[in-house]
C-alpha cells in the first residue's frame, strides 16, 4: 500500500519511517508518472515490510516539492533516517529501482 504524502504530512512521515522511503514525486497529467506507477506499485508489494513507498502530488504539495529541488517529474527521491540518500529523475524501469534499493535494505 504506498502512503500519501501532503506538505503538512510530509515531515512527519519520512521522519518515523524505520525503514527506507521511496517517494514518487508525480503529477496526475505526466504521461512518464502514469507509466511509472504500476511499476512502483509492484516493487511495494514486492517489498512490503522493507520499504515504504510514498506518492506525493507536484502540483497539489508545491511546498515539499520545492524543498527538495524536484523540477521534473517523475522523480524518485529514497530517504534514509529522514534524510534523501538517492535522487532519480525520469522514467525508471523496475531493474534500475531495484538495483538502487538493494544497497539501502
Amino acid at each position: 500500500m504506498e502512503l500519501v504524502l501532503t506538505d503538512k504530512n510530509f515531515d512527519e512521515e519520512i521522519g518515523k519511517a524505520t525503514v527506507p522511503v521511496l517517494v514518487d514525486f508525480y503529477a496526475p497529467w505526466c504521461g512518464p508518472c502514469k507509466m511509472l506507477a504500476p511499476i512502483i506499485d509492484e516493487i511495494a508489494g514486492e517489498m512490503e515490510g522493507k520499504i515504504i513507498v510514498g506518492k506525493l502530488d507536484v502540483d497539489a504539495n508545491p511546498q515539499t516539492a520545492g524543498k527538495f529541488n524536484v523540477m521534473s517529474i517523475p522523480t524518485i527521491i529514497i530517504f534514509k533516517n529522514g534524510k534523501p540518500v538517492k535522487q532519480l529523475v525520469g522514467f525508471q524501469g523496475k531493474e534500475s529501482l531495484e538495483k538502487e534499493l538493494g544497497p539501502l535494505l
